[in-house]
């Protein structure tokens, strides 16, 4: 006669995977700056469409904001960071020209964008921001930026969801790259404006996160002045 050996019972409970809970502080509401520099002016345009997803939350936001008479700020990305960051800036610009009783210029400016974003690498603001307006010369310059503050000047870029879309477009009828035979020549800001329709129009059928309008900003030495221009809205 064989022992019996007992074992101990155990429920037959289902092993289910362990549940994940992700959190991001980070939301990319899209959106696509341009900016082109001549040599007594400067546009930037930016799309009024604000989304997240396949949601729109509104078509009508603005994405650039004035600093001064001959700077301005395109924002696109995030757009609680872009909230936070650009009303620091307007309390650093309003400090500096209280302290020094003279409007902080575009240069200046410029460097104190890239060091306040720098001082938040660790917790960086996600945005795509792009810095334009008139030197101490009266020529026109961008400035781009990384998240963390890397900052670069030229005289045309593109940011924001579209970026990469519109910046070989930029190359190739502002910096006319790799085309042989074709003499560089200043670009006249009517040639300018008309390149940033044409390149929004081509965003606006790429990418969903571009459309519905864009406001434009155009800097010269006689002061600011704004224009609009309608895209699709689907």
């Amino acid at each position: 006669m064989s022992a019996t050996v007992s074992r101990p019972y155990f429920p037959d409970y289902a092993a289910n995977a362990p549940t994940k809970h992700h959190f991001s502080p980070y939301a990319d509401n899209g959106g696509s700056i341009v900016a082109i520099a001549g040599d007594d002016y400067v546009v930037i345009a930016g799309d009024t469409r604000l989304s997240a997803g396949f949601q729109i939350y509104t078509r009508e936001q603005n994405k650039l904001f004035q600093l001064t008479n001959t700077t301005v700020l395109g924002c696109a990305g995030c757009w609680c960071d872009t909230l936070t960051l650009t009303r620091l800036l307007s309390a650093r610009m309003q400090m500096y020209e209280q302290e020094h009783n003279k409007t902080m210029s575009t240069t200046a400016a410029a460097q104190m964008l890239s060091t306040i974003l720098y001082y938040k690498r660790f917790f960086p603001y996600y945005i795509s921001n792009m810095l334009v307006g008139l030197d101490d010369e009266g020529k026109g310059c961008v400035y781009s930026y990384d998240p963390i503050g890397h900052c670069e000047k030229a005289k045309y870029r593109a940011g924001g969801s579209a970026g990469a879309l519109l910046q070989p477009l930029l190359d190739n009828q502002v910096g006319l790259k790799n085309m042989q035979g074709i003499k560089s020549e200043p670009i006249p800001l009517e040639r300018a404006l008309a390149i940033l329709k044409d390149v929004f129009i081509s965003a606006a059928e790429r990418d969903i996160y571009t459309g519905d309008g864009i406001h434009i900003n155009i800097i010269t030495k006689d002061g600011l002045k704004s224009d609009s221009f309608q895209l699709r809205k689907d």
